[in-house]
């Protein structure tokens, strides 16, 4: 499974010329509670986008980018220490510059795997903008979505239990293998303020966009119920996760390619 990063130049060209897929992870640094590392977004990108690559490769060829560990996270995670945020249109413009980089080379095919719950719209503008000005139609998913189904079938937590250093990415740390603290781990469940917005996004669809870090603020850093996280969860909610990922990026790669990208 190829990265990126490690190619030459001319292994790099032979991808391109074989049509290759080009997978970019995204995540953030930010505070993930006391029991988490900082990075447990970029890592679970990345760890998701590698997994699926090794899956996918050689058919149809697969690269992955280095993980952008940096991104836009809400003023009031930078209340704990560890969050490093930049501006929505600085995050943005970086990866529209990476993946248009991508698309200068002649990759075609080319999807992001997003790992932080601050940027699933930032990415879907961005990848409209890709199209505007290269013709190439990218493609934008998200951990929590491609995971959304195993979590609902192993979930230990009731709904509210899966927002941030929670049940689920605490279990899935654990099953990297990272050291975690579990006395630590937090039980700080989310009250929904409408029954158009479920609790948490393993709950089911919400009809409506609504920032409530600052209606019900956090003691800790953490929404959910960490305390109820295990590594067999997390083994559980990774497969589901790089499974229903693998499922869509040959969805993906089988698809069409506008006649005007190609000539761009």
């Amino acid at each position: 499974m190829p990265l990126f990063a490690e190619l030459t130049s001319p292994q790099i060209g032979d991808l391109v010329a074989r049509n290759a897929l080009a997978i970019l992870p995204v995540g953030q640094v930010e505070e993930h509670g006391p029991h988490l590392p900082v990075n447990t977004d970029a890592v679970i990108a990345e760890r998701a986008a590698q997994e699926a690559a090794r899956r996918l490769h050689p058919d149809p060829p697969t690269v992955v980018l280095p993980v952008i560990w940096t991104g836009y996270s809400g003023v009031e995670l930078a209340h704990w220490p560890g969050t490093i945020r930049v501006h929505s249109r600085v995050f943005a413009d970086l990866v529209f510059d990476t993946v248009t980089s991508l698309v200068s080379m002649g990759f075609r095919k080319i999807v992001i795997l997003n790992g932080h719950g601050h940027h699933p719209a930032l990415l879907e503008v961005v990848a409209r903008e890709v199209a505007d000005a290269t013709g190439v139609y990218i493609a934008a998913a998200d951990v929590a979505k491609m995971a959304a189904a195993a979590v609902r079938e192993h979930r230990k937590s009731a709904p509210g239990g899966c927002i941030h250093a929670c049940e689920f990415e605490t279990s899935l740390m654990l099953h990297f293998g990272y050291d975690i603290d579990m006395s630590l781990a937090p039980k700080e469940p989310f009250v929904s303020p409408s029954r158009f917005f479920p609790a948490d996004g393993f709950a089911g669809g919400k009809a409506a966009f609504w920032s409530t870090w600052g209606v019900q603020r956090s003691a800790s850093g953490a929404y959910g119920d960490a305390t109820v996280a295990s590594a067999e969860s997390g083994a559980r909610f990774f497969e589901g996760l790089v499974s229903a990922f693998v499922d869509f990026a040959r969805d993906f790669y089988a698809g069409p390619v506008a006649d005007w990208g190609r000539q761009g």
